[in-house]
């Protein structure tokens, strides 16, 4: 009985990264794609919940196995294993996509305080000062537990989707039956949810926060549970956003293109409560994206070169680290509120340099986590390689193509 309970208190002490970084994952671009992808083509997309749920699993196991085994983080592997030239030119590529993706995480909050009788400067300044000052003033411990916290308002989704009352027999079916479409924008958004699902950032924070916590080897079974639920909750929730999007947008015909329309249309058909959900869980996730987008590119940059980070250090003790961090708030913050600029163009920006970025970090991963000098005996197993490999050809072809479909539109 004693050694369940110590299994138990274990495994709470242990949740957090993989939760967090899986749930991140849906920020306000997340959401978009996939109220898009429902009241596009209803429930034509659900067969896609289990497979992602896989790849994301696999890749963030990966990621964390390699913190535990190493105790350093991604971009510190790659530095040491890949030289600086190479490091620089994917800090160089990440820090900008994930600049232009925190500027998409001000617009939703924006868009959401507007949706909720908020006035849209007031709430987003006031959201880009209180992310300063808690990753400031806040040790990592705490941290972690807000952002659990903000992990709790995604239920939003999950009411939203219950109030459109879907038909669930038809949703069951549809999870389990791949549907395929001759339409272009299928496979648009089809390639665009998996880009939405594992984004490179991700992988970094995952990792980062793995050895910030301290994870021992002997606990990473506790840690490895964490991410398989992680992965689990994170697809559910899209699957929330997805249902409550197909059981009305697309059955009435409506056509949206962005999560806050998304919000106004549910009200005609699922209620007023079902709108105000959708926007308050949009809200919810642009404000979460705008903690974790600036906090990992400030650990793989600080990684990347050899300087201080951590959210326990003092401003003093690591001052690179607080000052990647302000880069990655307060130019955002302040472009969301002037006028005339041109935020789709830097939302494109984002999706194309992740989706080129992606295969490399794959590929570096793949390497590292099979490396004998890195991992010791901890390298994959022959036969989960084989599937690690399947999932990242997968994903390197449907990031490629949506880099390609992207730009084409874009020109």
């Amino acid at each position: 009985m004693k050694k369940h309970l110590r299994n138990i208190l274990l495994f709470i002490g242990l949740i957090g990264p993989g939760i967090i970084s899986a749930i991140a994952g849906n920020d306000a671009g997340g959401i978009t794609t996939w109220s898009v992808a429902g009241a596009e083509f209803g429930y034509a997309l659900f067969w896609t919940m289990i497979p992602l749920t896989i790849l994301l699993v696999i890749t963030q196991e990966m990621c964390a196995r390699m913190g535990v085994v190493t105790g350093k983080g991604l971009a510190d592997l790659i530095r040491e294993n890949f030289g600086l030239k190479m490091t620089v030119f994917l800090m160089i590529g990440l820090f900008i996509a994930n600049f232009a993706t925190t500027v998409s995480e001000f617009a939703g909050i924006a868009a959401a305080s507007e949706l909720l009788g908020f006035n849209r400067f007031l709430v987003v300044l006031f959201a880009g000062f209180f992310v300063l000052f808690m990753i400031i003033r806040v040790n990592y411990k705490s941290l972690e537990k807000a952002f659990l916290l903000m992990c709790l308002f995604y239920v939003t989704y999950i009411f939203s989707g219950f109030l459109a009352h879907p038909n669930w027999m038809h949703v069951a079916k549809s999870t389990i039956t791949p549907v395929f479409s001759t339409d272009k924008n299928y496979w648009i958004l089809l390639v665009g949810i998996i880009g939405t699902t594992i984004a490179p950032w991700m992988q970094f924070y995952l990792q980062a926060s793995i050895v910030e916590k301290g994870v021992k080897m002997s606990e990473y079974i506790y840690s490895k549970w964490e991410l398989i639920i992680g992965g689990i909750v994170s697809n559910a929730i899209s699957f929330f956003i997805l249902l409550a999007a197909a059981a009305t947008l697309f059955v009435y015909g409506v056509h949206i293109t962005s999560a806050a329309e998304a919000a106004v249309a549910l009200e005609p058909f699922a209620g007023r409560f079902a709108g105000l959900l959708f926007a308050i869980g949009l809200f919810a996730a642009a404000f979460f994206g705008a903690f974790i987008l600036p906090l990992s590119t400030a650990y793989y940059v600080c990684e990347a070169f050899g300087w201080e980070s951590g959210v326990n250090k003092k401003l003093h003790e690591a001052k690179e680290f607080y000052a990647v961090i302000t880069l990655l708030v307060v130019p955002p913050m302040i472009m969301v509120l002037l006028p005339h600029v041109p935020l789709v163009p830097i939302i494109i920006l984002a999706q194309v340099i992740n989706g080129l970025m992606l295969p490399i970090i794959l590929l570096a991963i793949m390497y590292l986590v099979n490396n004998e000098k890195v991992m010791g005996e901890h390298v994959n197993a022959k036969g989960y390689n084989i599937l690690c490999w399947i999932s990242f050809g997968v994903l390197t072809l449907a990031t490629l193509i949506m880099v390609g479909i992207t730009t084409y539109q874009f020109l």
